[in-house]
Order: structure tokens, then sequence, then C-alpha cells
């Protein structure tokens, strides 16, 4: 009697491919609905196992034959295979028809989706399964749902009439999504559904008559959740995306953004990705801006392209319609501080021991307040060869750094550069110790324009340069199971003739920051058109403790320092020369203390100037994965002082506190400050922050609020606040 009984239920449950979601773009707190439990795992590993698929098997209390056709299973009546299983109080099965019903708690379960209803039908004629007052589970989101009826069609489409789909635990339903009717097609990846509402705590906060979305991970035109702001300089900001999913390749994303106080502008980005190339365009425009009274807009491509397994093409430019493009739309001290806007294609060629880069590059300059003669050259072209030749015959290394570049702009001497310098070195070793004698030797040849009257225009200049670097590594266990501990001593003596420079230009050359990479460097200067005369000698020593399970470095200590032994007399405009016996001071210390203490200090102090040149300090408290605070102190003599702190910190079960203050004492000024509140529900999170920072270059500031509401299992509404919160606070990325 179980023969045709089998032929039409799991024809039914073989149609029954359930989808593996719902309407739903987010994971939710699985906190809020229980997971899975053993049975669904046990399933979703049948449904795997190619011979457990083939297996069916039925059980029940009690089998009767009522009448001609019609059987009836009572008493815990179970039915599985393929790896998925009902059961029900009693289930009635007609032969004739094909059909079978069950009554009193009927249970579908796979290993994605677990349905109870008291009622449900299969028709094995038209391989349909039909649920009526059902509750749906997907343990995988987690999230839960209802609806008045849940069909399952043997065209692997589900259909659901009234639906409510949530991801809040029984008996809470903070926010929920209702629809008159919802469409799942498991073939395709994709939904529909019509009549949709979403309500945050019994009040709408969108509908739509018609959406479709995907149900896998698969890609899906249409409109996205908007976001909502304001600031002083927009108004009331509205951004509405709309993706379009083009090809499995490129897709595009238009987004209108509608500011009250200068318009709607229309932002849009289109990204590709070929077999041998990858990249973006973004294209902005606002017409007629009502506070800037002119249009406004914003270009940026970029490309990277294989050619070949040696070749690479680059190309990265961006461009705006004005220098306050970024003041005005962008948001932030990050853009406010933007100077300059790079363009640059590259062409690059590598093997083991050359690299060659051919580049074009150009500027726009933001600031306005940059005169002509300070502002930076175009590259148009510049070829530049890095070559490493090792373990050549007699154990030498060579090498060769060499460019030509054409240095072009409005004002100014321009013209040609050629900078090459070639090497020869050896490098002695044994047991941790190391000693590397090198010399070479650097030419320099300019062809000049627009120079002063009188002035050479094919100026040259040749320097040797000679180094010795002694080195080496110790390490040792410590006790206790603390761990292995390094020391690394290095000094790197540098020797480099005198050369009267005055007469080159001065195109990119700077004197940067000294630091560790700096403190081993012969020249301190970068760029080609001065190298410095110097007899020198520079000396340090680190000392490391690793993790040796984990390899996690606990501690790193650096003390070094550059003195110079003679005058050097070759300068930078402006800059005075350093005296003998002068020298330059540095100390890093990094030390992380268990989880829950990270500090990095940072020292540099010259002795020409009797001052400290550059201080940094920094401290993060993390005592447990929900909450961290940072300090930190940056100071470089003459340019910036800043202070600031950041943290985010729970003040009560699911209300948590967000901040920071960053202060410049240069300017006496504040340059970003913001507070807000999280609220982080199982199912829902709020977030709402007050922020004033920095807008323009000129000081002065903006007001913005950002609210966001976050709906587990379904999407984001509002601005988007944990963006710059992440990059706001050291760590706030990292917090569950």
């Amino acid at each position: 009697m179980y023969r045709p009984l089998r032929s039409v239920v799991f024809a039914a449950l073989a149609s029954a491919a359930v989808p593996a979601t719902l309407p739903t773009a987010f994971a939710a707190d699985r906190a809020c609905l229980p997971p899975a439990d053993s049975e669904m795992e046990r399933l979703r590993a049948e449904a795997e196992d190619p011979d457990l698929r083939q297996q069916v098997e039925i059980s029940a209390d009690d089998a009767d034959l009522l009448r001609d056709g019609v059987s009836r299973l009572s008493g815990n009546v179970r039915i599985r295979s393929r790896g998925r299983m009902i059961s029900a109080d009693a289930a009635e099965y007609d032969t004739a028809s094909e059909r079978l019903s069950a009554d009193g708690a009927v249970t579908y379960m796979d290993g994605n989706l677990l349905i109870r209803s008291e009622r449900a039908g299969f028709d094995g004629v038209a391989n349909r399964v039909d649920f009526e007052q059902a509750q749906f589970r997907l343990p995988s989101r987690p999230a839960r749902g209802g609806a008045e009826r849940l069909q399952i069609r043997a065209d692997r489409t589900v259909r659901l009439q009234n639906v409510l789909y949530t991801s809040c635990p029984e008996g809470n339903e903070d926010w929920r999504l209702l629809a008159n009717n919802i469409e799942l097609d498991a073939d395709s990846g994709f939904g529909t559904a019509r009549n949709v509402r979403v309500e945050f705590f019994n009040v709408p906060i969108l509908y739509t008559p018609w959406i479709t979305f995907p149900i896998t991970d698969a890609r899906k035109t249409g409109f996205l959740f908007p976001s909502v702001g304001r600031s002083n300089r927009t108004g009331e900001d509205i951004s509405i995306p709309y993706y379009l999913n083009l090809a499995p390749n490129y897709d595009a994303m238009f987004t209108p953004r509608i500011m009250t106080r200068r318009g709607v502008q229309l932002e849009s980005e289109f990204r590709y990705l070929t077999r041998s190339s990858r990249g973006d365009v973004d294209l902005d425009f606002l017409p007629s801006d009502r506070v800037a009274d002119r249009d406004r807009r914003y270009t940026r491509l970029r490309n990277t392209s294989a050619l070949g397994q040696r070749l690479r093409l680059t190309l990265d430019g961006e461009d705006v319609s004005d220098s306050e493009y970024f003041e005005d739309l962008g948001g932030g001290v990050g853009n406010t501080s933007r100077t300059h806007l790079d363009r640059r294609l590259d062409l690059e060629y590598a093997t083991e021991s050359i690299f060659v880069l051919g580049r074009f590059q150009g500027y726009q300059t933001l600031d306005e307040a940059i005169a002509d003669l300070d502002r930076p050259y175009r590259r148009l072209p510049q070829l530049l060869l890095e070559g490493r030749w090792h373990e050549l015959p007699g154990g030498l290394n060579t090498g060769l750094d060499a460019e030509i570049v054409n240095f072009d702009r409005d004002s100014g001497v321009t013209g040609w550069r050629l900078d090459a310098t070639p090497t020869v070195s050896r490098r002695f070793g044994h047991q941790g110790l190391y000693a590397t004698p090198a010399v070479g030797i650097r030419h320099t040849r300019y062809d000049l324009s627009d120079t002063a009257p009188g002035a050479d225009s094919t100026p040259t200049r040749t320097v040797p340069e000679a180094s010795l670097d002694l080195g080496a590594i110790f390490e040792r266990q410590l006790g206790n199971g603390y761990g292995l501990q390094t020391l690394e001593p290095r000094v790197r003596a540098a020797w480099i003739p005198f050369r009267d420079q005055d007469d080159l230009p001065i195109f990119d050359t700077i004197l940067p920051d000294f630091d560790l990479v700096q403190l081993y460097r012969s020249n301190r200067f970068l760029g080609a058109d001065r190298v410095a005369d110097t007899r020198q000698v520079s000396a340090g020593v680190t000392t490391r403790v690793l993790d040796e399970s984990s390899g996690i470095e606990r501690l790193r200590l650096t003390l070094g320092q550059t003195r110079y032994l003679g005058d050097q007399r070759v300068t930078l405009p402006g800059e005075a020369p350093l005296s003998s016996g002068s020298a330059e001071y540095i100390g890093e210390l990094g030390l992380r203390l268990g989880e829950r203490w990270r500090a990095n200090v940072g020292y540099q102090w010259d002795s020409e100037l009797s001052a400290t040149t550059r201080a940094e300090a920094g401290i993060q408290f993390r005592p447990d994965d929900n909450r961290v605070l940072n300090l930190a102190y940056r100071f470089r003599r003459g340019l910036v002082e800043q202070s600031d702190v950041s943290f985010s910190w729970p003040v009560a079960e699911r209300w948590n506190l967000v901040g920071r203050y960053n202060y410049s004492w240069r300017d006496q000024t504040t340059l970003d400050r913001f507070a807000g509140l999280e609220y982080e529900a199982c199912c829902f999170a709020l977030r709402v922050v007050f922020r004033r920072y920095v807008s323009r270059r000129t000081g002065e500031s903006d007001t913005a609020i950002n609210l966001q509401i976050e709906l587990k299992g379904l999407a984001s509404v509002g601005d988007p606040a944990d963006d710059f919160l992440e990059r706001g606070i050291l760590g706030y990325g990292d917090l569950r």
C-alpha cells in the first residue's frame, strides 16, 4: 500500500527545492532565533550524500484502508527522503486522485527551511505542496515569518500569500516586512513581491507596489535602500541608489542625490572585469547648484590591464569642475585637506631582476592659494629602470637605478633630466653577522628650457658614493615562556664628496621627515636634484620579543642616530647647511600587553636645532571585544600638533556610546568631533551621530547629523554612519 504513496509524496518532495533565502540582504544576529537543530543538520548531510538521497523512510503508529483507494496513516506520521522530511499527526492518501492530505502539527523540514502548519496538501499529478496558515523559519539567516498560504510547485517556485517576514525572535516584531504576494524562483535565483510594506515599531518606513530581489548571492537590478542625512552645506540629503546588473562581469550604479539647499545630483559608477582588465568609472553631475550658481562635476577613471605575464597598464585619474567641489559636496576632513588630484598612466614591465616603469603624470591643483611656482611638475613622460643582479662571479651584486623624465609646467624652468646610479656591492656573512661594502657613481644631466639669462641650460653632476653596512642578528629564549627575544644592532657608514649643485633646478626633490627608513640612507634628500655631501655614521639597535606559538610581536624597540662628521654644504633653497658634529636621534617603541593594551611611541630630536622634530604617541585599550578607547598625539615641527581621543564604549545593555575629539594645538581649533549613540538589538541596530568638522581649507566648519537604522536580515536605512565611525575610531570595525 505504500508504493503509490511513495510516488506522489516524493515526487512533490523532489520538486520542493525551496531557496535557502527569502527577501534578505544581510545576516541577522544569531542570538535572535534558535539555530538549526540536529535534525536539520542531518537532513543537510543526507541531501549531500548520493547514497542517502535514494533512501525512503515511511513510518506511522497505525495504517488503515478506509475505502477503495483511500488509506489513512495516524500517529507520528513521518516521511523522509532526499534530505527532506514531512511529519504530521495524521495523513490520508487517495490513490485515484494521487493526493495526500496531512493534518495536525504538520512539519516540513530540510537543511535550510522549516515550515509548520496545521494542514498541508500534496498533489501528485501537479507535483505541488500547499501549506495553510504556515509558519516558516530560516535558521541559516536566521529569520522567520508566516504566510496565509505557502505553495511549493513543480517548476521550482515557491508562492506565498499575505506574508510576514522578520529576523526578530518569537513574540517580537520590532521590524517586519509585509507583502500581499511573494514568488521565489529557485532556477532564476530571484524573487518578486507585490504590495510590500516595511514597518519599524509599527511605523511604515517603506512602501513599494512591486519589487524584485535576489534569493541567492546573485546580483539583481533594482533600487537599493536610500540613505538620509543632513548638513549645513547640503541641507537635507537623500540618496536613492539604483543598481544595474548588466552582465556577470560588469555592472553600474546610478544614484540620484537630492540636496534641499543645492539641487539634484546624479552620481554614477560603472564597474567592469575582464580576463585581462578591471576598473571602474565614476561620474557625478550637479546641474545649476543653487548655492554656487554653477554646474558641478566629478569624474574618475581607474583601470588595470595585464598585457601578458610581465606587462601591466594602469590608468588612474580624477577631475573636478572647481576647487571647492569636495568642500561643498564631499564631507569630512580627509576631503577638505586634498590639495591636488593625481592623473597618471603607467606601463610596468617586471622580471626577477629588472623593473621598468613608463609614466605620464599630471595634477589638478585644488588649493588656489598655492603659487604657480610652487605647483608640482607634470611628468611627460617618465621612464624609470631598476635592476638588481645577485651572486655574480666573485660574489658581487650589482644594481642600476636610472631615470629619464621631462618636467613640464606653465611657469618656471622646465626640461629633461637624466639620472643614473650604477652600484656594486658584496655581502659577507656568517652565523647572524654580516658586512656589506658598496660603491657607486651617480650621474645627472639636464636639458632645460626657460632658464634665467646666462644660466647653463645643460648642467651636469657626477658624484661617487661609498658605504659600509655592518650588522648582526642575535636571539635568545626568554624564561617562563615569555617568548623569543632578538637583538639586531646595525652600523652604516657613508661617504659622498661635495659637488656644487646651486645651478641645478628643483623639480621634485624634497627633504623628508627623518624616520627609520631615512636612518640608514646616504642621501638625506628624496629626488635626484640634490645629492647631499656627507661623511656620516648611522647606528641603531632593534630588539623584538615574539610569541613563538602565534608569531605575534609583543615588543619592538628601536634606538638610533645619524651623526655627521663634517659640514654639509649642499642644501635646498632656504635651508641652512648642517654643521659638523650635528646628529639626528630617533626612538620608536611598539608594545602589546596581552590582548588589552597596545602602545606606539615615536620620538626624533635634532641636535642642530636643539629641538624635537617629530613626536607621536598612541595608546589603545581594548578590555574586551565590545569596547575600545584610543588616545593619540602627533607632532611635526612647524607643521602639525594634534591630539586625538576616540572611543566606542557600552554604557548599558545594548546601548553603546561612540565619540571622537581631534584638536589642532597649532591652529587652536577643533578639526573633527562627533558624539553618537548606538542601540544594538538582536534584529535591528540604531545609530545617531552628531558631527562637526572642518569642511574648508580656510578653517570653516560644518555640522552634520547621521541617522542609520539597520534592519538585520533586510537592509540598512539612513546615512551609513558606520563608514566614518570605522575611519574615525581605530578598531571600531573589529568590535562585535
